[in-house]
């Protein structure tokens, strides 16, 4: 374990080396969540009582600032290039020749670099909270005081596995751009990202109910909703053992498509 701990403490290094990148990047995402918020406010505007899907105008604003929240500790931004990157040119030659596992070398560079993107982004992101402070509201209980860091930890582990499976398909496609923006779209709908899927109960009870079989509820609208306590009782020990399994799935998937790409792998560069 001492030389993953030591690759966490490179990346760490070399993540903070772009500390005004990372500063802008969390400035500019603030932009579409305003769109998104001054949309609803809108909305709500011509509403009274609970809205679609039973949230409230507050209960929706704070919807998506834990979204933007979840977003800064779970996110996979650029690791999916990074590994395609190091297949198409050859820099994974040196980890079939040595004792590291690239699966756990890359998971600890994730972590380094979420690490870093808090450090940097907890300032803005503390400013922004402190604007909205009105609507940010605690734990429903003390369940999901508990259980809610530890959704969050499964939800990065199945973002990053999914985009490390995804990233291996550079083994047998030269670019893999496309692919990677299809499963980011389907990903931003079926997550939770632009709507919580509460709206589709009324709407399509069949489609939510056939969503919750799928990893990207898990993703992004599981946590969100186990913390404001749209998720109780049976559902939410169902939906945290749903979580789970789809980690140790994606897991799973992400060792077969290494084992199978490496077949394919031919070496060149590095």
């Amino acid at each position: 374990m001492k030389k993953y701990f030591h690759v966490i403490a490179i990346g760490l290094q070399n993540n903070l080396q772009y500390r005004v990148n990372y500063f802008a990047r969390t400035l500019f995402s603030f932009i579409p969540l305003f769109a998104m918020l001054s949309l609803w406010r809108t909305v709500y505007a011509h509403k009274s009582g609970a809205g679609q899907g039973g949230f409230t105008e507050a209960q929706m604003i704070f919807y998506y600032l834990m979204v933007a929240v979840v977003d800064v500790f779970t996110a996979v931004n650029e690791d999916d290039w990074q590994i395609a990157a190091d297949i198409r040119e050859g820099n994974i030659s040196q980890f079939l020749l040595k004792p590291v596992d690239y699966l756990w070398y890359r998971l600890c560079l994730f972590f380094s670099g979420r690490l870093a993107f808090i450090s940097m982004a907890s300032v803005p992101l503390a400013v922004f909270i402190f604007c909205f402070r009105s609507y940010f509201v605690a734990p429903v209980n003390e369940t999901a005081l508990v259980l809610f860091p530890f959704s969050l930890v499964l939800t990065a582990l199945l973002q990053f596995f999914f985009s490390y499976a995804m990233a291996m398909l550079a083994f047998w496609f030269l670019e893999i751009t496309t692919f990677i923006f299809i499963l980011f779209a389907f990903e931003y709908i079926a997550s939770g990202h632009m709507f919580p899927l509460a709206f589709l109960h009324d709407k399509s009870p069949l489609l939510e109910h056939a969503l919750m079989f799928t990893p990207f509820p898990y993703q992004m609208y599981f946590p969100v909703a186990l913390y404001m306590g749209k998720i109780s009782g049976a559902d939410l020990w169902s939906g945290l053992l749903a979580q789970f399994l789809w980690v140790v799935l994606a897991y799973a998937f992400a060792r077969f498509m290494w084992r199978r790409g490496v077949k394919k792998y031919s070496a060149f560069g590095g």
